[in-house]
């Protein structure tokens, strides 16, 4: 007599029921699975399929926690493109996310209502990463506005300015390294006159009439990236500088901490002889909150690239916080979230916080939680692979221009937050001195 077959129609064969219900489990008698097995064994081999009723058929298909794609990649031959080779065999762990966050990134967010905002930490333009990812992220329109430290944006001026950087050996001494006048980033090896001239640079412009007033690091970046680019035509060496293509396209471009980097060092030198350069941080925090804003009155939607964390990731989500809690603005949160990073979440570091964590502070649209993803790995591999596979899936889109746009912007935001003020219920006569909360 046949065995009761369960809702999906295949034979228990020997699985118990749950505990959470009549569905069989893996956690019943174990010779029943073993005779199951072996009668699928001697099916496929063509012997004779023996006593097998009521034995449970293999068919994970019938299984929602064996609905993905099957993992059946094509053998590498070393015809594939990056692309080719990231959608093939780039299947599990974090290669996987870097599919993940491929396809995110060139399915979702490079729509063009889309607004990306883009946040560097770590040492990425002394390797390279301006000139070989950033610089064509920005050509092709597939970044809107930056957040990022000081430093990448000083050692990538060295480029612009016809200053060399090289490939070194991380275990030599430093000691020797420091005598020889070698400055060493793990295995990036440079001059230490490299710092002297690029310091140089920086102090000769910032002099400018153009630098004596207050500005957001926007302001500044800008035209700090107009005379890069003025030094780049000058020398002849291409278009090196991350500043100077933001410059040239309109990409904003902001710091979170001004003063901490060479950058800001030179401009603190320089008010010390009475320069009246001064890098505005409230300005910064308005006008990258209303950037997000304009993103989502104008129909469209924000997403973010985090490469690594630290302060310019923070900077980039507190727009919401901004925007919400802060000008109390209705708003739900960015709806794309891509990071990539080594940082670990359970420490409690900024760094590695999830975006369901994010959720809880109002930066993310929990409504578009499915849509984030975070890839644990280097992102020296990671941003290189990202941007090869937008070339090659996508074509460009058309630039925002979002830095000619700034005045408007700031007005859309100034304009909904005296609304929201004036719409504001007024609260209730209270003794109570401070807020009731920890």
């Amino acid at each position: 007599m046949a065995k009761k077959k369960d809702d999906n129609g295949r034979g228990r064969g020997g699985f118990k029921a749950s505990r959470h219900g009549t569905k069989a489990s893996a956690a019943g008698p174990k010779s029943m699975q073993k005779r199951a097995a072996e009668e699928r064994e001697r099916a496929a081999t063509g012997v004779t399929h023996r006593a097998s009723d009521g034995l449970p058929k293999h068919t994970p298909g019938h299984n929602r926690f064996l609905s993905g794609e099957a993992i059946s990649p094509r053998g590498i031959d070393g015809s594939e493109t990056a692309a080719d080779l990231i959608d093939n065999a780039f299947l599990a762990y974090n290669a996987a996310r870097l599919r993940e966050a491929c396809h995110l990134f060139t399915r979702k967010m490079l729509e063009p209502d889309v607004t990306v905002g883009l946040t560097l930490t770590g040492a990425l333009t002394p390797a390279g990463l301006g000139m070989a990812a950033l610089i064509p992220l920005i050509e092709s329109g597939f970044v809107d506005w930056i957040i990022s430290t000081g430093a990448n944006l000083y050692h990538d001026t060295h480029f612009g300015l016809g200053l060399s950087m090289h490939r070194g050996n991380p275990q030599e001494s430093d000691v020797v390294l420091r005598e020889e006048g070698i400055v060493r980033i793990y295995d990036v090896f440079f001059d230490y006159d490299v710092l002297l001239s690029t310091d140089a640079f920086f102090r000769a412009i910032i002099q400018s009439p153009e630098f004596q007033r207050p500005m957001s690091s926007a302001e500044f970046h800008n035209l700090c990236g107009k005379f890069v680019r003025e030094r780049e035509k000058r020398l002849g060496v291409g278009k090196k500088s991350l500043l100077g293509a933001a410059y040239e396209h309109a990409v904003p471009i902001y710091t979170s901490s001004p003063g901490d980097s060479s950058i800001g060092m030179n401009v603190a030198a320089l008010a010390l002889d009475g320069n009246r350069c001064v890098i505005d941080p409230n300005a910064d925090v308005n006008e990258t909150a209303s950037i997000v804003l304009e993103a989502k009155r104008s129909g469209g939607k924000s997403a973010v690239l985090i490469c690594g964390g630290g302060s310019p990731k923070n900077f980039a989500l507190q727009t919401e916080p901004q925007i919400q809690e802060v000008l109390g603005i209705d708003e739900k949160g960015h709806d794309y979230f891509l990071q990539i990073t080594d940082a670990r979440p359970d420490t409690g570091g900024l760094s590695g916080a999830t975006p369901a964590e994010a959720v809880s502070w109002g930066k993310i649209d929990p409504d578009r939680l499915p849509d984030a993803v975070v890839c644990y790995l280097d992102n020296t591999v990671a941003l290189p692979l990202l941007t090869a596979y937008a070339h090659a899936r996508h074509k460009p889109r058309k630039r925002k221009r979002l830095f000619d746009r700034r005045e408007a912007m700031m007005q859309r935001l100034v304009d909904e937050y005296r609304r929201a003020a004036d719409e504001a219920p007024v609260a209730e006569e209270t003794d109570t001195k401070l807020p009731m909360h920890r």
